[in-house]
């Protein structure tokens, strides 16, 4: 498998409608989008059309329109999105669930080579059927908050009166700190997947 740029705007932009809905955010234009991600914009409009026809965003037309998730982010699974976008996750089309294809070996069932093909598809789609696009939207806020960095799509929020910026800041760092260590452990994977498939998506 391999992720192509096509697969890697598709899952970038779907994780920015998630980020984008997890901060109250209803709607988000395409060039929101491409500006974030800097992404072309006419690329990624085909792209948005294509996860729409797929069921996967929607779209509202209008001057203050945009796109969002069509369903719940933890519905939406990364390995879903690739299959969607690149097509089969196996290495060969003999070990595809999804897509089989018979190959040219002459004893299919006592293959050395189809043998270790399955269990390297196993392992890709294992990982990829496992986490949500909400894991990542939820491992991408996180690190965010722990580092009092702006939220992607928010509305900009000033300090209250008598209140100095930095407290919001320390805050966000306590609220933080009392994230729930088992969450963190689940999650922790997502971050290596998330540096390996996504390498220009900074986290």
């Amino acid at each position: 498998m391999k992720l192509s740029k096509k697969g890697e705007y598709a899952l970038r932009s779907l994780i920015d409608l998630g980020i984008a809905a997890a901060v109250g955010r209803e709607l988000v234009q395409v060039t929101e989008l491409a500006d974030k991600e800097v992404i072309p914009a006419k690329f990624l409009e085909q792209i948005m059309q294509e996860l729409k026809g797929a069921g996967l965003v929607v779209a509202q037309r209008g001057k203050f329109g945009g796109y969002r998730l069509a369903r719940p982010a933890a519905e939406i699974t990364i390995g879903a999105v690739i299959r969607f976008i690149d097509g089969p996750l196996a290495p060969i089309g003999c070990v595809s669930h999804t897509a089989y294809e018979k190959c040219s070996c002459p004893d299919e069932e006592h293959c050395g080579l189809r043998m270790l093909m399955l269990d390297v598809r196993n392992a890709i789609a294992g990982i990829l059927d496992r986490y949500s696009i909400a894991d990542v939207v939820e491992v991408t806020l996180r690190k965010l908050r722990r580092d009092a960095l702006p939220l992607p799509f928010a509305a900009p929020r000033g300090p209250a009166r008598g209140q100095s910026a930095a407290k919001p800041a320390a805050r966000a760092r306590r609220v933080s700190s009392r994230a729930s260590a088992a969450e963190a452990r689940r999650l922790a994977p997502v971050e290596g997947l998330l540096s390996e498939l996504l390498p220009d998506y900074t986290i």
